[in-house]
């Protein structure tokens, strides 16, 4: 079965297509730059399953609540604003979406840092400490120690820069020439909604 390739023009068109107002961010563009990004993850293998795992489960969710009410869950600021004055946060049996976001955000946090990088490699280097790095970084922080041993385990079996490109983009040199810019937007759209989990003091949702 052939891999679906990881497009980073789609990922800055859509973060940047995000970007709503001075300061929040727009749910469905945001959710749609993530599908993107999924598929690198999926690319890549059972190297990053435990990210891809949860990644696909979480956009369902916030989907699925859009679908519900489209104009409070249009923004992540519409979003926190509706949950938190219907005390939906802490309602038992409700899938909060600030919550599942917030999931998303840390992925997203990861992969930043890992992409940042692998832009500083040279095109034979391995990049199994790049992601180490950035996953000690980021995500390490939020998993139980069982998970962190599996995923640094897995990382020994990354490519070279190139072989990675290769394996997860339609174009890989077009890739390396978009990913400076690509990540322009997403450091701008992972700012945003980081400063709006500190605004509505989320930071701890569990």
């Amino acid at each position: 079965m052939s891999i679906e390739k990881f497009d980073l023009a789609k990922v800055q068109q859509f973060f940047e297509e995000s970007l709503f107002e001075d300061e929040d961010v727009k749910i469905d563009a945001y959710i749609t730059a993530y599908l993107e990004l999924y598929k690198f993850f999926t690319a890549m293998g059972s190297v990053f399953g435990f990210v891809s795992s949860d990644i696909k489960s979480k956009v369902d969710i916030l989907e699925e609540l859009r679908k519900t009410d489209i104009e409070k869950y249009f923004s992540v600021k519409s979003m926190m604003d509706h949950e938190r004055d219907t005390d939906l946060l802490e309602k038992k049996h409700f899938v909060s979406g600030s919550r599942t976001l917030l999931r998303l955000h840390r992925g997203l946090d990861f992969l930043r840092d890992f992409l940042r990088r692998l832009s500083e490699l040279d095109g034979e280097e391995n990049t199994c400490a790049a992601c180490r790095l950035a996953y000690n970084e980021t995500l390490a922080h939020f998993h139980p120690w069982l998970i962190q041993k599996g995923a640094l385990m897995a990382m020994y079996a990354m490519p070279t820069k190139n072989n990675l490109l290769n394996r997860v983009c339609a174009d890989p040199e077009k890739a390396v020439l978009i990913l400076p810019d690509m990540l322009q937007v997403t450091d701008q759209v992972y700012d945003r909604v980081h400063a709006l989990y500190t605004v509505y003091d989320l930071h701890g949702l569990s």
